[in-house]
Formats: structure tokens, sequence, C-alpha cells
């Protein structure tokens, strides 16, 4: 049983003890899991290669791939302050950060940064109805661009626009499915607003109704003229970068179609609740480089090098983030004015 107030409200203690200890001990799990894959490295003859083309990769290369990773965190925390925009840009930029480390430090297909992230905010007075919504909203905006991007790439590989294999399963098939995503990311809002109206009211109208407003928002942020959404941008691509620049490290670079086909389709296997997804991300990574073309070897020692920089570099930010939230609990939040654009209320 979890101790509670007299309303019945989980007490704070308890859900900051319970934050911190997930968070530390994914981070243990995660060092961990590191040892293991650098001592099967060293450890397993058929890997000899892979070691040594991480040991001889170039460092200025690496220096920059980190540098990336952080302008990814960056810009996730620019489209976090977007969707939040009543967030003080500091407190939020905190909250962000936090997300990111539980998202790689306490792995649940990315859930478990969600649920950290709408904590937080309930825990400085926000309503929990908004900061699900707005959660939602955070969501369906960066992996709308996931999708939009993999259509592009797609298309652009399967035509001859982008150089790579132009294999149909490998290039229109990613492409159509997308597409697919997209159609019904654009209907969906229509048919649960019908599906809501046909439903007396309680928790399925309103999620319903909630469901279909979440999208129409995202649909708003995503085609309405605005800076920020180089946010949701920027938190992929300065991703792909990373692993462009260890492959820059290693030597060799493959077409980019290549790269962000085999990232997309790989990046799935992250629903796979292992903290970091190491392992299961790293094969998935691996598996789809090589039907792309790419050398086995170089592909595995970009693969575990860009894993190394993606995952620690927020994790522990993010637990930095985290750890100075909890130190300042006692502080007033004072939400920023209401954003004057007209996408939002």
């Amino acid at each position: 049983m979890t101790r509670s107030d007299n309303d019945g409200v989980p007490d704070p203690e308890v859900n900051a003890a319970k934050a911190r200890r997930s968070v530390r001990n994914g981070l243990i799990s995660l060092a961990l899991l590191v040892v293991l894959v650098v001592g099967l490295l060293l450890a397993i003859p058929g890997l000899h290669g892979v070691s040594r083309a991480i040991a001889h990769m170039n460092p200025p290369w690496l220096v920059l791939a980190a540098g990336l990773e952080i302008l990814s965190c960056l810009s996730y925390v620019l489209a976090f302050l977007q969707v939040f925009d009543r967030a003080p840009v500091r407190f939020g930029a905190r909250v962000a950060l936090s997300e990111l480390a539980f998202g790689g430090a306490v792995s649940v297909g990315g859930a478990g940064s969600l649920v950290v992230g709408g904590w937080l905010l309930v825990e400085r007075g926000a309503q929990p109805a908004r900061v699900v919504e707005r959660s939602v909203v955070l969501f369906l905006l960066t992996s709308a661009i996931n999708v939009f991007t993999l259509v592009l790439v797609g298309l652009g590989l399967f035509s001859g626009l982008l150089p790579g294999p132009r294999h149909a399963l490998l290039s229109i098939v990613p492409a159509g499915v997308g597409t697919a995503v997209i159609a019904v990311f654009l209907v969906l809002p229509r048919v649960t607003q019908r599906l809501a109206k046909t439903r007396q009211p309680g928790r399925v109208q309103t999620f319903l109704t909630g469901t279909a407003a979440s999208i129409r928002d995202t649909e708003r942020l995503l085609f309405t003229p605005d800076w920020r959404l180089l946010g949701a941008i920027g938190y992929l691509w300065f991703d792909i970068g990373v692993l462009i620049a260890c492959f820059a490290a290693a030597g060799h670079v493959p077409p980019l179609a290549s790269i962000v086909l085999a990232y997309q389709i790989g990046y799935l296997s992250n629903f796979v609740p292992i903290p970091g997804g190491i392992g299961v991300l790293d094969g998935s990574f691996v598996g789809m480089l090589v039907l792309y073309g790419v050398n086995a070897t170089t592909a595995t020692a970009a693969t575990l090098v860009y894993h190394a920089i993606a995952l620690w570099i927020p994790a522990l930010w993010g637990t930095i983030a985290f750890v100075i939230l909890q130190r300042t609990r006692g502080e007033s939040v004072m939400p920023r004015a209401p954003n004057s654009c007209p996408h939002r209320s």
C-alpha cells in the first residue's frame, strides 16, 4: 500500500522516492549492461574486428557526435516548451531533460518518461487532465516527424532521388506504411468524435473526445507556421546526425537514405522494455543496416558508439535536472503568459 493523505492522494514523498529509485536502478542496470557488452567485444573472437574498429575511430568525429546529441536534447526541450507553452522556461527545460533521462534509463516504450514528466508538472500545481492531454500531443508531435521522415526518405530512395538500394521492400514499403499511419492520423479525430456522440457521458466518451482534441491540436502544431517546430524536427535529425558522425568516425558513411530508414525501422524495437534498449536496439540497428548494404563490422561499431552517446548524454544530463527539481520542490512556479499564437487557446 502507498501512503496517502486524508483525501486518498498518493504522498508526494513516496512518489519522489520511487522516481529516484527507478532512475538510480535504471542507471545501474545500464552500467552493468555496458560492461557486459564491452566484455563480449573483448572475449568473443568474431567481435574483435568490431572492437578494433571502435578503437581506431577518429576522435574529432566523436566529439561532433556528442555535440549533436546535446543539440538533440535541446531540441526536445524546445518541443516540450512549444507544447507546454505555459511552463516557465527553466522549469520546463528541467522537466523535459528529466523525461529524456527516464526514457533511457527506465525504458517502457517511452511511457516511463511521459509519466515522470506528468508527475513533475502535477506536483507543481498543473491540472492532471491538462497534463495528460498535452503529454499525448507531445508524443504525437515527435512521432509525426518520424513518420513524415520515413515517408519522404522512402519515396526518395524508391524514386532514385536519394542514393541507396532501390529494392521495393526497403523503400516503398516503409513509405507506404508511413503514409497509412498519416492517413489514420488525419481520419481518426472525425471517427472518434462521431463515436463519442453515440456514447453516454462517462469515461469512454471523455477518452474519445480527448483523443480527437489531442490529434487536432497536434495537427495545428504541425501545419501552423511556428519556428518552434524546429524543436521536434531537430530532436530527430540531430540524433540521426550522431549516427552519421559515428560512421564518419569509423571511416565509411553509407548513403543517407540507408542510415535514416534503418534508424527509423530499428527504433521500433525500443518498445521492448529493456533499460536503454541495450542489446535489442543495437541488434535491430545492425540488422537493418546490413539489409541496406552496410558492412556488418562497420555497422556494429558505429551503432554501439552511437548508442552509448545517445544513451548516456541524455541520461546523465537529465538525471542532474531531475535532482535539481527535487531539491527545489518547495519553490513556487509561475506560469508564463498565454501564448498569442492562433493555434493555441
